[in-house]
């Protein structure tokens, strides 16, 4: 029954966020297609239900080829390889609204964890590996309200790689959570939080509201 409300809440958050945002959408792609390297949308490959891959859509942030040059997979803050106005949509979490687009499609859910690269997704362990995805990726979730500073972060580290590595086993441990603890309440408290953390960004209650959470270790 769960997953019947889910699709139903997805279909309907999704169609009512084209509804609502298409004055952010609509101007956003005409920008992107006049500025920067004049691309709208970015394709890419990702993990995602059951382990199988699909292309997530995003608005086009950075340049060209940026996957294969600097940090790769890894962003930082002031990434230079991030274009002025995707500063803008990455800052806001505007770049992953086209993702309705993938909610719509079935491939995602509004929550969901967080749909990875290849490369990034082998960060995990085994076990992990085969439990992330028992529930479809999302364009947010617990991991991604938790991690929502992951770019400051991985810039404030002497070496970005070996953080994002370190910071995983706590991703995965978050993720794990929400599938024990998936639910219509859970899913709805978490899309609340997510709007509240892009309005009050230094005021984050997620662990307030889920007391539960696995503790945050110390990331040196």
């Amino acid at each position: 029954m769960y997953s019947i409300i889910k699709r139903f809440i997805d279909i309907f958050i999704a169609l009512l966020a084209l509804f609502i945002l298409s004055p952010i959408l609509i101007p956003c792609i005409i920008i992107l297609k006049l500025t920067g390297e004049h691309e709208v949308f970015f394709l890419q490959k990702r993990i995602g239900y059951k382990n199988q891959s699909f292309f997530i859509w995003k608005f086009a942030t950075m340049i060209k080829n940026s996957p294969n040059i600097g940090t790769a997979e890894i962003t930082l803050r002031n990434d230079p390889r991030v274009t002025k106005f995707g500063k803008l949509l990455r800052m806001t979490k505007i770049n992953d609204l086209p993702q309705i687009a993938n909610v719509l499609k079935g491939d995602m859910s509004i929550v969901g964890p967080r749909p990875l690269m290849e490369v990034s997704f082998n960060l995990y362990d085994e076990d992990v590996k085969q439990r992330i995805y028992n529930s479809k990726p999302g364009i947010t979730g617990i991991g991604s309200l938790i991690f929502r500073d992951e770019e400051k972060i991985l810039s404030d580290a002497a070496d970005p790689r070996i953080m994002y590595a370190a910071i995983y086993p706590y991703k995965a441990a978050l993720e794990l959570w929400y599938q024990q603890h998936a639910s219509v309440y859970t899913d709805c408290m978490i899309i609340f939080l997510t709007g509240w953390s892009i309005i009050f960004p230094l005021n984050n209650l997620t662990q307030k509201i889920f007391k539960d959470l696995p503790g945050r270790p110390l990331l040196a």
